[in-house]
C-alpha cells in the first residue's frame, strides 16, 4: 500500500530552527525560503498546505489565490497585519498567530523605549561617542510619580503597567474592550480615551492596527495632551500617525517620542526620522532569544495540530464547514 504524502509547509522568515524541527518531527515535509518577496511566494506556494511567516513577509490576496492546496497560515508572532485575514477566510484558509510569546518581550522594550526617551539615553551615546561632553544639554524628567496612560490593557499593556508601579507611577488605561474588570493585583484607573490623553505624562499604546484604531492618536487627540507629553509605540506602525506626531514635536507640545514600528517599514521618509528628540528602533519589541524561541515552537505546533488532527488554536478568523449539496427528493 502507497504511503500518502507528506504534507507541505513553506517557512518564509526567520523562524528559529527549533520550530522548524517541531515540523518535521510531527512527519510534515518542510521548506524554508526566507525573505520571499509576495511575487515570488505567489510563484512558489502552489503545491503548499501550510505556510509560517513573521512580520516581514505580505501574505496578499494574490498570494492566496495562487494556493489551492493552502490550508493555514500561521504567524510566528503577535499581529496578523501582514495577512489578508479576509481573502484566507474567503478560502477556507486558517490564520492564526502567537498572542502570549511575544509578551514580555514587548513590555521590557516599552519600558525601555520610555526610559530611554525620558533620560535621552541614545542622544548623549551618540554625542559621547562622538567626542562631546555636552551634560547640559541631555538633561532628563524622572518617571517617579508621573502618570502613564496605557491605550489597551491586554496582555502586553498588562505587563507594563505592572512595571511602570514598580518605577512608582501612577497608571491610568483605556480599553473599550475591558469592561470594568482590572487584572488581579494591578493599581490601575480605567478612563475614556480624553481622560487618558489629557492626565498622561507618557502614553503608550498596546492594540491592534484596525481600521478602527489607523490613526487613533492623530493631530486631535495630540492637542489635548498634556504640554510636554512623550509618546511610545510598540505596538503597530499607523496607530500614532506619524506626520501628526512630528509636527506636535515641531511645536513643541510633545517632547518626547519612543517608536519601535512604523507606518511603512523600513520607515525610509517618515517626518519623525529627523528630530532628535525620537528614540527609534527596528521593530525589535518581539526580538529576545527567549521570545522567538517561544513563537516559534509554538505556531509550529499549533500549524502541525491544524494539519495532522484539525485542531485549530488561537486562530484569528472563523471557517464555515463545506455545506453538502442539496439532494433531490
Amino acid at each position: 500500500m502507497t504511503k500518502p504524502a507528506a504534507k507541505r509547509v513553506l517557512v518564509t522568515d526567520s523562524l528559529q530552527g527549533v520550530g522548524v524541527d517541531v515540523l518535521r518531527g510531527e512527519g510534515l515535509s518542510v521548506d524554508v525560503i526566507p525573505a520571499l518577496p509576495s511575487e515570488e511566494l505567489a510563484r512558489r506556494i502552489g503545491p503548499y498546505n501550510g505556510l509560517v511567516v513573521r512580520s516581514a513577509t505580505r501574505v496578499t490576496a494574490e498570494v492566496i489565490a495562487a494556493a489551492p492546496a493552502l490550508e493555514v497560515i500561521g504567524r510566528a508572532g503577535v499581529g496578523l497585519d501582514n495577512v489578508d485575514v479576509d481573502a484566507a477566510t474567503r478560502r477556507g484558509i486558517v490564520c492564526m498567530n502567537t498572542p502570549g510569546g511575544n509578551t514580555i518581550a514587548a513590555a521590557e522594550h516599552t519600558m525601555a523605549l520610555l526610559l530611554a526617551v525620558a533620560r535621552k539615553l541614545p542622544q548623549a551615546h551618540a554625542h559621547l561617542r562622538g567626542g562631546k561632553w555636552e551634560r547640559e544639554r541631555f538633561v532628563g524628567v524622572e518617571v517617579y510619580g508621573k502618570t502613564l496612560g496605557i491605550v489597551g490593557l491586554g496582555r502586553v499593556g498588562t505587563e507594563v503597567a505592572r512595571r511602570a508601579q514598580g518605577f512608582a507611577m501612577t497608571v491610568v488605561a483605556y480599553d473599550p474592550y475591558l469592561g470594568t474588570e482590572i487584572p488581579e493585583g494591578l493599581s490601575v484607573e480605567l478612563v475614556d480615551l480624553d481622560t487618558l490623553l489629557r492626565r498622561s505624562d507618557f502614553i503608550t499604546v498596546h492594540i491592534p492596527l484596525t481600521k478602527e484604531t489607523r490613526g487613533l492618536i492623530g493631530a486631535a487627540e495630540l492637542e489635548r495632551t498634556k504640554p510636554g507629553v512623550r509618546i511610545v509605540n510598540c505596538a503597530r506602525g499607523g496607530i500614532v500617525d506619524e506626520a501628526a506626531l512630528a509636527s506636535a514635536m515641531q511645536a513643541e507640545h510633545v517632547a518626547g517620542a519612543g517608536l519601535d514600528v512604523f507606518d511603512r517599514e523600513p520607515p525610509w521618509g517618515s517626518p519623525v526620522l529627523d528630530l532628535e528628540p525620537v528614540v527609534v528602533t527596528p521593530h525589535l519589541g518581539a526580538s529576545t532569544e527567549e521570545a522567538q524561541t517561544h513563537v516559534a515552537v509554538a505556531i509550529a505546533q499549533q500549524v502541525a495540530d491544524l494539519l495532522l488532527r484539525g485542531v485549530a488554536r488561537h486562530a484569528a478568523n472563523t471557517i464555515q464547514p463545506p455545506q453538502p449539496s442539496p439532494t433531490r427528493a
